[in-house]
């Protein structure tokens, strides 16, 4: 089966949750008017399905192949790619000053969910690209933007991001490459790196990375790490490209999925040293490499929203196809039924449809903020709404992505044996979800940001305001007439009782009990993204309920949106007060066994 894109939930979510009309109002997003906006997304949804979709299952099969160096990638990935650049999708949100259209995040975060839905392994390579494109725009030298962006953005050229080596993964204070400058303001950097997304490939004629290494003065530690800009070919004055540097891949990784995109080790500097210049300012790499990481992390945790809806799609189609079993609630059935007529295969299926649409809505309400953030002229709602995305940031990513496995493998589930053989395509969601939870941070390390820089170091200043927007959507549900106001409304409260709660217990204990209360950090991330979901489920169910009441839009959508959202709180919302006793309560066990004792 082919991927289609939502694209009414993605439009209904855009314009009644995230505020397109606002953003759109906002300096420099005038030009996303609602007929562009509407043009964007269908073109994108046509190709993700008619482009990127079909080679999702043969890339998989095919998978990238290294030989001596030189990377080729599987049949048809190439000339995609080709597509994709020349239709202009590599620089829809990029800066229009080095050949972007700088259209806000909130309309190219949809259409980057279709191309990871689509075939995730083909989206890692613009990802990446992305990523290295913002860290040059607000850190590189005016030489380096002009030398490098317009091919980047443009895509003939695509980007990475070199941070791990074998000694040092998510703790950067090891990296150990380093870099010799060579008194012309260029460097010769020395040293490996290991997990580069798409360090080799045959799709583009050169690839820009950005390195993280060390000068020979440098302080120990994250204090004296550098980014370097290291090309795979030299590129003269007048844009040309000259010599092979000198960095090499010597392999590509075998992975349990994403098996079209190349994850490469890189070496560089066995041959003289790889020239690379200067980012930014000395010692200051890693406050630039997080440039990259934020921007990766969210769009990782689309990466998780677009698997699960893939996944959701297969398993609802072979749901409705699969005869199997006899429907117990039909006391005159002569024959089997299909599976959706059986309620547990429809609980797991509204299980993979709530939790898709609140994490879609949460990250495009996070994608309008972003905007709001840049581009609004009162540097106060800047700040503000700066502080919601940091805040929620840790959320996109690490639940999106936790749910991206959850669904996954209910979808499996729901295609029973089926779903365990690969030519059905279910087992390779599974797959590629996986990697998700673990690249750009583990969902450890965003629980350990949440509750720490995001949380504790404010005194939970942003989420305690965050709560207060909460409180008023629930205000708004205890108006509603009906049974499924009432049980969103309780489940709704509970959980922001749970979550206030747990916020209060962080707070209070961070300083005293930093390991206890870090015991519990996956736990909360957890129901901070339950209620978060939760909350932007409920807002989506007050807008149906007067679009019904108003008899706008489509009628069965919209009441779709007040069940979806009603059994969210019965089946989500409800695990709350269970995962604050966690949070509050689990460091003893977890700390009680000496190392000798595991």
């Amino acid at each position: 089966m082919s991927y289609r894109a939502p694209l009414q939930d993605m439009k209904f979510v855009m314009n009644e949750l995230a505020g397109m009309a606002q953003v759109a109002q906002l300096p420099s997003c005038e030009e996303a008017t609602p007929d562009l906006v509407e043009a964007i997304l269908e073109e994108g949804a046509k190709f993700a399905s008619e482009v990127f979709a079909p080679l999702n299952f043969s890339g998989d099969q095919e998978g990238a192949v290294w030989n001596n160096g030189v990377v080729t990638m599987p049949k048809g990935f190439k000339e995609a790619y080709q597509q994709f650049v020349e239709a202009g999708w590599n620089g829809i949100a990029a800066e229009q000053e080095y050949g972007g259209q700088g259209l806000p995040k909130l309309v190219s975060t949809p259409v980057y969910e279709m191309l990871k839905a689509a075939n995730i392994s083909f989206s890692l390579c613009p990802l990446l690209t992305t990523g290295a494109i913002e860290a040059l725009v607000l850190c590189g030298s005016d030489a380096l933007k002009t030398k490098f962006l317009p091919k980047m953005i443009e895509g003939s050229w695509t980007g990475t991001m070199n941070l791990t080596e074998p000694q040092a993964g998510s703790d950067l204070s090891l990296v150990r490459t380093r870099a010799e400058p060579q008194g012309d303001g260029s460097y010769k950097i020395f040293g490996q790196k290991i997990f580069i997304t798409y360090g080799e490939h045959d799709m583009t004629d050169n690839i820009i990375h950005l390195v993280l290494a060390r000068l020979p003065d440098a302080p120990a530690g994250v204090k004296g790490i550098s980014l370097f800009l290291v090309p795979k070919f030299m590129v003269g004055d007048d844009g040309a490209l000259g010599a092979r540097n000198d960095v090499h891949c010597v392999s590509i990784e075998h992975k349990l999925g994403i098996h079209a995109s190349p994850t490469a080790v890189l070496a560089y500097g066995d041959h003289g040293g790889a020239i690379g210049y200067l980012v930014g300012k000395e010692n200051e790499g890693l406050k630039y490499m997080f440039i990259m990481m934020n921007a990766a992390r969210f769009a990782v945790g689309m990466e998780g929203i677009g698997i699960a809806d893939r996944a959701y799609q297969l398993a609802l189609a072979y749901a409705k196809e699969r005869v199997q079993g006899r429907d117990i609630g039909d006391a005159n059935a002569k024959g089997p039924t299909t599976l959706i007529h059986h309620p547990d295969i429809r609980r797991m299926l509204m299980l993979m449809k709530s939790q898709i649409e609140a994490a879609r809505a949460v990250a495009y309400v996070v994608a309008a903020a972003h905007d709001t953030a840049i581009h609004h002229a009162d540097a106060e709602v800047r700040k503000q709404n700066q502080a919601f995305v940091e805040l929620m940031i840790p959320v996109v990513k690490g639940c999106s992505t936790e749910m991206s496995i959850d669904v996954a493998s209910l979808g499996i589930q729901i295609h029973g044996g089926m779903g365990f053989i690969e030519e059905t395509g279910a087992a390779q969601h599974l797959r590629d979800a996986r990697i998700t939870t673990i690249y750009e941070g583990t969902t450890g390390i965003q629980a350990n940001d949440l509750i720490g820089r995001k949380i504790a170091r404010e005194g939970g200043a942003t989420i305690k305001a965050v709560i207060g927007q909460m409180k008023q959507v629930e205000a708004q549900l205890a108006q509603q007439p009906g049974d499924d106001f009432a049980a969103l409304r309780s489940g709704l409260a509970n959980g922001i009782a749970a979550l206030e709660h747990a916020v209060d217990y962080i707070v209070a204990n961070f300083n005293a009990d930093i390991k206890g209360v870090h015991v519990g950090a996956v736990p909360f991330l957890k129901l901070f993204g339950i209620v978060t979901g939760g909350w932007q489920s409920a807002r989506a169910a007050l807008v149906a309920q007067k679009k019904l009441a108003a008899g706008e839009g489509d009628a069965d959508f919209m009441k779709a949106k007040i069940v979806t959202a009603r059994f969210y709180a019965d089946h989500l919302l409800s695990q709350t007060a269970g995962l604050a006793q966690t949070v509050i309560g689990g460091a003893a066990g977890a700390l009680a066994l000496s190392e000798a004792q595991f």
